[in-house]
């Protein structure tokens, strides 16, 4: 007799009677019956949180840094409320995208060579980064015509800023040229805070539809919301703006809806977030289609040109190899998701120029992708999971709702420069900066499993540990990991500057087995710091307790034991290392461990703190000079 309840494991006992070959329930479960195993499960492994299957699902719904439901089931429940749409389309380089290199080197010579080096390794596409920092705009055309030797004719799409109208020139001098001239007077004011004037790219968009049809002029480029704290709809809702600004500004000059919507690029970040990235691109093209088609295009006209580039947010200037992973995750999202042409960045362009190595590895990402995996043989892969399709709806009315926020303002100029923007901005990039700081969003190498030294070839530099320069009354530009990369470089520069590394003594009482989890868990926040960790090893006499901690020369002591131990040896362990001249001590476990301790010890080192405020507070502890913030 089969169970009333479909068993979770078909080859379970039960699942078929006895003495006849296995037969497994197909049956399909109800959401129902989910929702009653796992309140089931989770009041084994958490009875405080008094689960049932009414609240189950809504407990375990988590939010996007911009407000978008995440839920942790969807069935074809869910279809309805999904529709697809994004749709099929064929890509625009059928069976690959298009291989987009970045080029910001401001030595010419260096910058064509490695130009040379790109295109003769697989990259179809340039985007040349002009002006400070970057390739010098006066040295433009010579690098132009490394790109003019390439095999066959390559894109070239500009990134010069204010200077657009001058880079564009350059690139209009050419025989045939192909690609974008990246004006985005709106992007840049988000950037800079220098309100936008749009005459000079409406005159090149004029000049590129009536005379130059391979070369478009406008780059809405979201990468400026992304880097400043915003969230995939967040990116969305402002890009989409920006995108109807200039829709506006090209037909009131006279340009039909088609050859308007012809002038628009747009640049999207692609990130570790897999699912939200595909969701994203995927929602960006159906929000784009219900714009163009309210505006009157043709069909062919509402296609959007996507443009994906691994998430300079997301890079870590310590530890940069694991970048490498980073932008491999997030090539295969844009790529699954539909962009027509992805950059991988390099994995040290956090805090280096790239070099052939790093360009290497990033086309290479590419090339892995395409020609070993085949991620770009099938169009819209992700089309009907009910997971995807339901998060590309999520983002796209969310984008939708921040869009008709910043239309009702005005449109996207009105609303930076009355902080409507910038106020959602900082709401989602606060709650971002708190989930770092918490580690409930982890970036491996510097918040998390700290390599005691940066490896060979990588130098992090000033940009590892001095705040990204902001233009005044622009939107900020932040990594994640900048606000930890600053504790690891100020802890460098007071070990360089005193000849030790400052350090926490750990007293670990009792076997190491015992204590080894935890102590483990110290040393790894620690780390994190820049701080080191000085073991006393399994002694749990208080004398010899404080004989290591004076030999250590710390002012702080951390202990780390079980919960047992503590019971046993942490009050008189605590007494004996003030007495000792222990400026603070903590104890590394749950707070409800320092309970029974009346006042002592001065706190606690566990999961779910505020593990960046407690590093700086250490790091006052242990004399180390603080930056301004």
């Amino acid at each position: 007799m089969r169970a009333s309840t479909p068993p979770l494991n078909p080859s379970s006992p039960g699942a078929a009677s006895q003495g006849s070959p296995a037969e497994p329930d197909f049956r399909p479960g109800t959401r129902h019956q989910w929702r009653e195993r796992v309140a089931a499960a989770l009041n084994r492994t958490a009875p405080e949180r008094n689960a049932d299957a009414g609240t189950v699902e809504l407990m375990l719904t988590t939010t996007t840094e911009d407000g978008v439901a995440l839920r942790p089931l969807y069935t074809s429940e869910d279809r309805d409320a999904a529709p697809m749409l994004a749709g099929r389309r064929p890509p625009a380089y059928p069976g690959s995208w298009d291989l987009r290199q970045r080029h910001a080197d401001p030595d010419p010579s260096a910058a064509c060579a490695a130009i040379a080096d790109d295109l003769a390794h697989g990259t179809t596409s340039l985007w040349l980064v002009v002006g400070a920092g970057a390739v010098p705009l006066p040295a433009l055309a010579r690098v132009l015509e490394a790109a003019d030797d390439a095999a066959a004719p390559v894109g070239v799409h500009l990134d010069a800023g204010w200077a657009f109208e001058s880079a564009a020139r350059e690139l209009l001098r050419r025989r045939t040229p192909r690609g974008s001239l990246g004006a985005d007077p709106l992007g840049l004011e988000a950037a800079t805070g220098e309100v936008a004037d749009s005459v000079a790219a409406v005159r090149l968009a004029e000049h590129c539809a009536e005379a130059v049809p391979g070369l478009r002029s406008y780059t809405v480029n979201g990468l400026v919301y992304h880097e400043a704290g915003a969230g995939h709809a967040q990116e969305l809702g402002c890009s989409l703006a920006a995108a109807v600004a200039y829709l506006r500004e090209l037909t009131d000059a006279g340009l039909s809806v088609d050859d308007a919507c012809g002038q628009l690029d747009f640049r999207f970040a692609a990130s570790v977030d897999q699912f939200g990235t595909i969701a994203k691109l995927r929602a960006a093209r159906a929000l784009w289609t219900r714009v163009t088609t309210a505006c009157g295009a043709s069909p062919p006209a509402r296609r959007q040109r996507q443009h994906a580039v691994t998430s300079m947010a997301m890079t870590t200037a310590r530890d940069p190899w694991g970048n490498v992973l980073r932008g491999t995750v997030a090539c295969f999202a844009a790529g699954a998701g539909g962009a027509d042409a992805i950059t991988v960045l390099p994995y040290d362009v956090a805090f280096a120029v790239a070099g052939p190595a790093s360009r290497r590895l990033a086309r290479n990402t590419t090339a892995i992708l395409v020609d070993e995996v085949h991620t770009a043989r099938v169009a819209d892969p992700a089309a009907g999971s009910w997971f995807v399709e339901a998060l590309t709806t999520d983002l796209a009315r969310a984008a939708w709702a921040l869009f008709t926020e910043i239309e009702g303002a005005g449109g996207l100029g009105p609303a930076l420069r009355t902080g409507l923007v910038a106020g959602h901005l900082a709401t989602s990039r606060a709650r971002r900066e708190q989930d770092v700081a918490h580690r409930r969003r982890r970036l491996i190498g510097v918040t998390d499993f700290v390599a005691p030294a940066d490896p060979p070839g990588a130098k992090p530099g000033p940009a590892a540990g001095e705040p990204a320069a902001a233009q005044p009354g622009g939107l900020p530009a932040q990594r994640w990991a900048e606000p930890f990369e600053r504790l690891r470089a100020l802890a460098d520069q007071h070990a360089a500057r005193t000849g030790a590394r400052p350090c926490v003594f750990l007293a670990t009482p009792g076997p190491s087995a015992e204590y080894s989890a935890r102590r483990n868990f110290a040393a790894n926040l620690l780390a994190a710091g820049g701080i080191a960790v000085v073991d006393s090893g399994s002694t749990v006499d208080p004398a010899e307790m404080v004989r290591l901690f004076r030999d250590s020369g710390t002012a702080v002591a951390c202990l780390a034991s079980t919960d047992k131990l503590y019971a046993e040896h942490a009050a008189e362990l605590v007494r004996a290392l003030r007495s000792a001249g222990a400026r603070r001590v903590l104890l590394t476990g749950p707070a409800q461990a320092t309970a029974g301790f009346a006042g002592l010890p001065d706190g606690v080192l566990a999961e779910g703190m505020d593990v960046l405020a407690t590093l700086r507070r250490l790091h006052l502890d242990l004399g180390i000079p603080q930056e301004e913030r």
